[in-house]
């Protein structure tokens, strides 16, 4: 398994999509904090905080990571590699979190280039490291989760077709969904009495609650658990494509 990762990995810096994605999350972030005039600009603002890039990051993802994982599987189907991984000593389960870790890690490399930004931001700070630091890592961990939320719905959306393009618009949807799809359905007539009960069943509710600086074993199970039944999904989909 740990060949595989490697090589989906090798794969996205292979080409230049990899370097794009990166390059693309860290432009976008950076121009909200740093270049764009207003509240979300921290300079205008004026606070030792990182609200914007915790704001923004689930928005700019929301796009990424549907486009980072669309080619997962398309690509192994076009190229008739998708049947050899098949015939490998490797179980079917095995193959799918080869490729949803492979795009995690890279998810987390360009999280990682966001200490940057936390290090301008502390020592830019009057005093220096006024910062709070404990919602930071809050927020980050929280932002950690949600990408993983986010990969393993896109992972699945990419084993249901064979087109890329498709398995794009199709991540975008869910992830949107269940990003903030729970949010509006809570305000229908029809879940009067239950939002709160329809609002936890998405991601935007148990990512704010990590956000404030307090780690709820709740709202971690839920970002295991939502990952999990996605990952078994798209397991049960590969299987029964074989035939």
């Amino acid at each position: 398994m740990f060949t595989l990762l490697l090589k989906e990995f090798r794969s996205f810096f292979s080409s230049i999509s990899g370097y794009l994605i990166i390059s693309i999350f860290l432009l976008a972030t950076g121009l909200f904090i740093w270049v764009f005039p207003g509240n979300t600009n921290v300079l205008d603002g004026g606070y030792a905080n990182l609200d914007t890039l915790f704001d923004m990051a689930p928005w700019i993802y929301l796009f990424l990571i549907p486009a980072l994982c669309m080619r997962l599987f398309t690509d192994e189907r076009k190229s008739g590699t998708i049947e050899l991984l098949f015939t490998r000593p490797i179980s079917d389960f095995k193959i799918v979190l080869s490729k949803f870790f492979a795009a995690l890690l890279l998810v987390i490399f360009s999280l990682l280039f966001c200490l940057i930004y936390y290090l301008s931001v502390y020592y830019l700070g009057e005093p220096v490291g006024s910062i709070d630091v404990g919602a930071f890592w809050g927020s980050f961990l929280g932002l950690f989760f949600l990408a993983i939320g986010y990969v393993s719905l896109a992972v699945f959306a990419g084993s249901l077709t064979d087109n890329q393009i498709i398995a794009f618009l199709l991540s975008l949807v869910l992830c949107f969904s269940f990003y903030m799809g729970f949010d509006y359905l809570s305000d229908l007539m029809l879940f009067q009495g239950l939002q709160t009960e329809v609002i936890n069943l998405g991601i935007n509710e148990h990512y704010r609650s990590l956000s404030r600086g307090v780690v709820d074993s709740r709202d971690v199970s839920y970002f295991i658990s939502l990952s999990l039944c996605f990952l078994f999904a798209t397991r049960t989909v590969l299987q029964s494509r074989k035939w």
